[in-house]
């Protein structure tokens, strides 16, 4: 068996997640030790061709180009990973999808019939099957890492379906909300960030996205409370993963059955 190969994709992103890898430094030199990097536009122009063991994939699919292109990275990839928001969610650019794109282009381009672009920008899997997403704007390195060796060890990584509230616990963080009514997005936004914002003071912000069947809806009079107005709410929710369903609908969920 020779040597895994890892291909990095870019689509409609800021490259932020990319970044993250390459800002791995003395980690990614022994990473590169164990795997060949087959295609990685943001590190090397060589660029070998498939197929390949892991694909990382970064950004949404926001033009008709870039439909093909996913389908055709996914028919190359034993192991697909979205990283960040963007591939997860849609990220920043699926604001998009609440307003005419039409509008958008004819406002912000002089000559907007040369733009090619689709109405909405989307996750990464609504095109194709997914095997792992690792959230966050950008990813956490150490999450990206573990992911990587348990990817090159025959295991599947561990990541985290429960709330970044479980993370304060774990790291002894007195809760914003409680002790300071700073609002916090916390409760309902999934782990893997190691708490960042709160172990800073300060309440989250949710780019990780939603966690698995969020209470979104008994957190909303807790915001309020702690002096959210209504439009304060809706920015909040309409950020890094504003293309999520259960941020954009804002709903309580159905009890478990």
């Amino acid at each position: 068996m020779g040597t895994p190969t890892l291909a990095v994709w870019k689509f409609t992103s800021c490259d932020g997640c990319q970044l993250t890898l390459l800002d791995c430094e003395d980690e990614l030199l022994t990473l590169a030790g164990q795997i060949r990097i087959a295609h990685f536009i943001e590190a090397s122009s060589a660029v070998e061709p498939g197929p390949y063991d892991v694909s990382l994939v970064e950004g949404s699919v926001s033009t008709p180009e870039e439909v093909g292109r996913i389908t055709e990275i996914r028919a190359q990839s034993r192991i697909l990973v979205t990283i960040g928001a963007c591939a997860c969610h849609g990220g920043i650019q699926a604001l998009r999808n609440l307003a005419d794109i039409t509008e958008f282009t004819s406002t912000v381009y002089a000559s907007p019939q040369y733009i090619s672009t689709l109405a909405t920008a989307t996750p990464i899997a609504a095109h194709v099957p997914v095997d792992y997403e690792l959230r966050g704007c950008p990813i956490d390195r150490r999450q990206l890492l573990n992911t990587l060796c348990a990817l090159l060890a025959g295991r599947a990584p561990d990541l985290p379906d429960t709330s970044v509230c479980t993370e304060c616990k774990r790291r002894g963080t007195t809760c914003v909300t409680v002790s300071d009514g700073i609002p916090c997005l916390g409760p309902v936004t999934q782990a893997g960030c190691g708490a960042l914002c709160p172990s800073y003071h300060r309440g989250c912000y949710g780019c990780f996205g939603p966690m698995a069947r969020p209470n979104i809806g008994a957190l909303l009079p807790i915001l309020s409370v702690n002096g959210m107005s209504t439009d304060d709410i809706d920015r909040v929710f309409s950020t890094f993963a504003v293309g999520a369903p259960p941020f954009a609908e804002r709903k309580r969920d159905e009890p478990p059955k």
